[in-house]
């Protein structure tokens, strides 16, 4: 079944040129991490891609699970892999308190390697009723990971866990006290935090190694949980900031602004993705919104063609972020097992089915091995064969429930639960 619209701008289809580097991806990059890395939470390419990996097709709590392990704590934060060590983030009672702790497990059994608690308070105000203090996922440049507990801190911490440098940003005010859960953006040397709240907003640079402020830009937007997205145009990076108001890029080096286009729906929270000169952004809390920006012509403000190459108003996603592979644009409906599949070319329409035994999803799919995964709250991940047909390969069940974004690396497939750390490899 096909449903929504694409809605297609004068002169703005993609040029031909632009499916190849769509179904590539960003080579350096693939490169420079290798099929045993997912550095941040989106994966090696940024788009939910793990190239080169082989994870498997089907599993159960007696078949293909290597390790099930328990975690401490809560969160929704997808677990990063660096070679034999896997970090993630989590929020710890402690009396009244929380601990908002760092954790390092190996990749092999789920061994802790080292907890780290970078620091230790009672929150000022709540969270969503399926939110977590732990929502930003830990990320790494293999020389220091980083994480982001929002009103708690950016820190930095060697690879033993010690703690290298920190940055109090202040207290964010969340819409509905919805809670937070947006992770930073790193490239270069640069890490970049949103900071969209109910009181003064704001995107801010800072130097990975020192912490040293780079830049500040004020922003003006409501309450977002959206993780910018760093792309290169013509040489130099930008940094994509999503909102309700406007979709902002900003010059990585000096935060000037680059470009701006029209905003999206209310409450923000997929990250965009990008391959070759292409951008996506969307979002879908009450509206539906999504637009293909050609990254080589967006200059200034944005307002249509051929910058705007088309839009589509159909079933976008609320929380879960969309998957770019294979010259395929994957999406979930809100926060259902509605998957939607657009040509990236195109947003010509090649399905919106429903995953039958995945009614509830939180969880950005992820693909690899010419299948993309989907996991759902109620601990079944369906697994489908990548392309423009419609085919489920299996659907897996375990004994936990999957909010958190699943990763991949080489052959393994870490989900992580309300309660357990899984996984899942050939035997």
């Amino acid at each position: 079944m096909v449903r929504g619209r694409v809605l297609p701008v004068s002169g703005g289809l993609l040029a031909a040129g632009a499916l190849a580097a769509i179904a590539l991806g960003s080579g350096a990059d693939v490169k420079a991490a290798g099929p045993g890395f997912w550095p941040q939470w989106r994966g090696p390419v940024f788009t939910g891609e793990a190239p080169g990996a082989k994870p498997p097709t089907t599993w159960s709590e007696t078949r293909n699970v290597r390790f099930k392990v328990a975690l401490p704590g809560s969160g929704k934060s997808t677990p990063i892999v660096w070679g034999d060590a896997l970090y993630l983030t989590s929020a710890v009672p402690a009396g009244a308190e929380l601990e908002f702790t760092v954790l390092s497990l190996a990749r092999k059994d789920g061994a802790t390697r080292w907890s780290q608690v970078v620091r230790r308070e009672t929150p000022h105000e709540g969270t969503h009723k399926d939110g977590s203090f732990a929502g930003g996922s830990a990320l790494t440049d293999g020389q220091r990971v980083y994480a982001f507990f929002g009103s708690r801190g950016l820190y930095a911490l060697d690879l033993t866990g010690k703690v290298l440098w920190e940055k109090q940003l202040g207290q964010m005010r969340t819409r509905m006290a919805f809670g937070e859960g947006a992770s930073p953006a790193l490239h270069a040397g640069t890490l970049v935090v949103n900071w969209d709240h109910e009181g003064d907003d704001f995107v801010a640079a800072f130097d990975a190694a020192t912490g040293q402020e780079k830049w500040r830009q004020r922003r003006d937007e409501p309450t977002s949980w959206v993780t910018p997205l760093v792309v290169t145009v013509g040489g130099k990076a930008q940094v994509v900031v999503p909102g309700t108001h406007k979709v902002v890029a900003y010059a990585l080096d000096t935060g000037a602004l680059v470009w701006e286009a029209p905003g999206l729906t209310a409450n923000v929270i997929p990250t965009p993705v990008s391959a070759g000169d292409w951008l996506y952004v969307m979002s879908g809390f009450r509206g539906n919104a999504l637009r293909a920006i050609q990254l080589s012509a967006a200059k200034g403000a944005i307002t249509g063609p051929p910058t705007i190459a088309w839009s589509y108003d159909q079933d976008t996603p609320y929380v879960p972020s969309p998957l770019l592979y294979q010259g395929g644009l994957y999406f979930l409906k809100s926060n259902s097992g509605i998957l939607t599949r657009l040509d990236a070319a195109t947003g010509t329409a090649s399905f919106t089915q429903r995953l039958e035994g995945v009614p509830n999803v939180y969880a950005s799919p992820v693909a690899a091995d010419g299948r993309v995964y989907v996991a759902g709250r109620d601990g079944a991940t369906a697994v489908l064969k990548a392309g423009a047909a419609f085919e489920v390969l299996a659907l897996n069940r375990l004994d936990d429930g999957f909010d958190a974004s699943p990763a991949i690396a080489e052959g393994d497939l870490f989900l992580r639960g309300a309660k357990h750390l899984y996984r899942i490899a050939e035997k």
